[in-house]
């Protein structure tokens, strides 16, 4: 189920004219609510994309050990080590 938040926002001086050229009629956006919206998917794909470049990186240095390096473990032996 989908939540609504409701946000209140105060920006002034430099800030708040800064949101004023970017919305209305001359703006890229058509209220401040769309432009906040914007914002925030924009931040949470940058937060997606940051945590798949550490898993891509993690994955890469795995895959690039030489295959004498990989030892068996068990699904207990596994379990035990991810304990710690």
């Amino acid at each position: 189920m989908s939540r609504t938040t409701t946000m209140t926002v105060r920006v002034s001086g430099a800030l708040s004219e800064f949101v004023a050229t970017n919305v209305g009629e001359d703006g890229a956006y058509e209220n401040v609510s769309e432009y906040i919206r914007d914002l925030i998917r924009r931040d949470k794909e940058r937060v997606e994309r940051e945590a798949f470049d550490r898993l891509k990186a993690e994955l890469n240095r795995a895959f690039a050990a030489p295959e004498e390096s990989y030892k068996p473990l068990t699904a207990a032996e596994v379990i035990v080590r991810n304990r710690i």
